[in-house]
Order: structure tokens, then sequence, then C-alpha cells
């Protein structure tokens, strides 16, 4: 059974170590879950293998592999807080708001056009 207190994910920590921490995270949401590695490899559509190695905090596998076994756990909107949309800051939100139209123009009446032409005095 993995133990169940992780620590916080810090900047100072090496990437073997964040690999690790973000493996037995997953592996515990596996558990919580109550889903064999097996049946979460087979519906994240990677090999069962390749699952052992991400809950190991094997360097050797890919994002795009561990994207799969997030969206299996209904964690992928999860990533929303790790790289939020970036926010207009306020000085671009006050020239926004400059910019936008308060009411509409009055309607031009079409003048007649003049018989005068070029050559004429």
């Amino acid at each position: 059974m993995l133990p169940f207190c992780s620590m916080p994910i810090q900047r100072l920590m090496s990437d073997e170590a964040l690999l690790q921490e973000l493996g037995q995270r997953i592996a515990r949401l596996r558990l919580e879950r109550n889903l064999s590695q097996a049946q979460l490899a087979e519906q994240a559509g990677i090999s069962k293998r390749t699952l052992e190695r991400l809950e190991a905090g094997a360097a050797a596998t890919q994002l795009s592999l561990f994207l799969r076994v997030l969206r299996q756990l209904d964690l992928l909107e999860r990533l929303e807080l790790l790289l939020p949309e970036p926010q207009p800051s306020p000085l671009a939100l006050l020239e926004q708001q400059k910019a936008t139209r308060k009411r509409a123009s009055r309607r031009r009446i079409a003048k007649p056009a003049s018989s005068w032409s070029w050559g004429q005095p």
C-alpha cells in the first residue's frame, strides 16, 4: 500500500523527485477509484508497463501518455490550475474600455452629387 502523505510540489525539487511524487499521486488516485493498473492502462489506451513506469516516476514516460491517464481519472481539467489562461493587465483593460463604442452614431443624410467636374469654373 502506498503512503497517503504526499510532499508539496516545490520549485527546487529535482525532476526525478517531481516525477516520483506525480507517479505516487496517480497511483493513489487510481486506488481511490478502485482501478487496477491493467484496467486504467486499458482505459487510457497505454500498456500496463507504461503505467507502471509512470507510477514509479520513470523519466521515460511521454507527456501525451500522462495526459491519457489524467483524462481517464477525470483530472484533465485540473491542468487549468497548472497553466491558467493569461489575463490582460489592468492597463490593457482600461485601453479596451476606451475603445468600445458607447452609443450609435447619427445617420448621415447623403448629399446630392454636384454637377461640377474638373475643368469647369
